[in-house]
């Protein structure tokens, strides 16, 4: 049987999870354990993804997951190659620019696992300095190798925040937990800093429907509730009763409701931060300060459920006064990567399988995680995703073996089987097992690309140093990373 030799574009969650599936399905102590071989690829110098740059610092459990991707990253069938681009130009200057034609050549199939990196911005809210996307927050407070610049805090009461989903929440949180309550945690210094600095006495969150359709979760709306020092402007009675006699509620619906009326551990009145949830509004514009003795002004429009739960205007609107707008909308796929499907966000894919413009599957050619669905689901789902796609590549190169049976996706259907024999080839059949392409032959010997065991290195640094500071780990930008590996290759040699 030829040999599976997987490159995966991206090295998130969905990556490691394909890999890891791929990796215990296809056993050391198995037959086909000498036919596999995983090299993932990312231009992030460390790996794991969101998971390093967009867990909120306050949720350290969320991370345990990068346990079973060390485990992975153990079994030497598999290779971490970061700081390589593949793909299009790179916004970071330092890594190592690789074309998918030079990577082809070295490997027999390839999955791209980039996750969705652009915001999705709303079309009333062009960004400038009064106004910006809740992912340059996040690369903010996780230290992103964009190094966004810092928001202007101590300048700042009043934030807006678009959006009524997860994230918004974690931004929101950020801003009004004290910072000495954040400092045990994976929050840099420079951004402790910078919190402690902070202005920031309201924080409004807007969304376009009701409290039935928000879309964040009741832990993360627990947690809100609970700020040690801020409390919940009350909601309009109206709007709950709106809702109380509502049948057929889920059972988050039904907490979310919970906790709506309850209100926050903090009564009204009682804390000099605070923050609100406000429902059924729209932006439709920002004009932004002449002077800074000025705020910049927000216009909502009033919305109202439609008979299938779309927001529509009432014609009724609102003027927001605030110093800050966060949109935090969701996110596509970049663009320019190869099989983007514009009207979708990311790329075109069936069963895991990537699909070209003619509606053709490029054979062993995969997409897994928000690259292949779009921004959606958490890390369980995610997981799921990445298991059913390691299952697809099985199926597919060893079709009819037992091999099969650990596999949990659906049989082929007599459609799949019919469109996989009018696959287009781009990928060869056979391939050097050990090889890489030259260029990142030569940028790990330079010391510019980074593997797995530099990565253990940083990652051990790193919490050494944040068990100096008391907290959870001090966080290495890519300078200071590349300096650290290079002092510890001399002192090696």
């Amino acid at each position: 049987m030829a040999p599976i030799k997987l490159a995966i574009v991206g090295a998130g969650p969905s990556s490691f999870y394909v890999a890891s599936r791929l990796l215990s399905l296809l056993p050391r102590s198995g037959p086909h354990a000498s036919t596999l071989k995983i090299h993932l690829y990312d231009r992030l110098w460390a790996p794991y993804g969101l998971v390093r740059y967009g867990v909120a610092p306050d949720h350290p459990e969320v991370k345990n997951c990068t346990h079973k991707f060390d485990e992975a990253a153990a079994d030497t069938r598999l290779r971490f190659f970061g700081n390589v681009n593949v793909g299009p130009t790179s916004p970071f200057s330092h890594t190592l620019p690789l074309s998918l034609e030079a990577l082809r050549p070295y490997y027999t199939h390839v999955l791209y696992s980039t996750g969705c990196t652009v915001p999705i911005l709303h079309p009333a809210l062009p960004p400038s300095q009064y106004c910006i996307p809740a992912l340059s927050m996040v690369h903010w407070y996780t230290q992103h190798p964009s190094k966004p610049s810092p928001p202007p805090l101590e300048r700042t009461s009043h934030v807006t925040l678009i959006g009524q989903g997860n994230v918004s929440l974690d931004v929101a949180r950020m801003l009004l937990t004290p910072p000495d309550h954040l400092a045990k945690y994976d929050v840099p210094t420079p951004v402790l800093d910078v919190l402690r600095r902070s202005a920031v006495q309201h924080v409004s969150i807007v969304g376009r429907r009701g409290s039935l359709q928000a879309a964040f979760t009741t832990k993360e709306l627990r947690e809100m509730m609970n700020l040690p020092d801020s409390s919940m402007v009350p909601l309009d009675p109206a709007l709950l009763a709106d809702v109380e006699g509502t049948t057929m509620l889920t059972r988050q619906q039904s907490r979310t409701l919970q906790l709506l009326q309850k209100g926050s551990k903090n009564k009204p009145g009682t804390t000099k931060k605070t923050w609100s949830l406000d429902f059924f509004r729209s932006p439709t514009g920002l004009t932004t300060p002449t002077s800074s003795s000025e705020k910049a002004r927000l216009t909502l429009a009033h919305t109202m459920l439609d008979p299938s739960s779309r927001a529509v205007p009432t014609g009724e609107s609102s003027t927001l006064e605030t110093d800050l707008v966060i949109t935090s909308l969701g996110h596509r796929s970049e663009p320019s990567a190869p099989w983007y499907e514009p009207g979708l966000g990311h790329l075109r894919a069936m069963s895991g399988r990537v699909v070209n413009a003619d509606g053709r599957i490029v054979r062993n050619v995969y997409a897994s995680g928000w690259a292949a669905m779009g921004a959606r689901g958490v890390l369980a789902s995610t997981m799921m995703d990445a298991y059913a796609v390691a299952d697809t590549i099985l199926r597919d190169h060893f079709p009819g073996e037992a091999v099969q049976t650990m596999a949990a996706g659906a049989p082929e259907s007599a459609a799949d089987k019919a469109a996989a024999e009018h696959a287009i080839e781009i990928l060869p059949k056979e391939v050097d097992l050990e090889a890489i392409p030259p260029d990142v032959e030569a940028g790990l010997e330079e010391g510019r690309v980074t593997d797995f065991e530099d990565w253990k290195k940083v990652n051990a640094e790193e919490i050494r140093r944040g068990q100096e500071l008391g907290k959870e780990r001090e966080r290495m930008e890519w300078e200071e990373a590349r300096d650290f590996l290079a002092k510890v290759r001399t002192q090696v040699s």
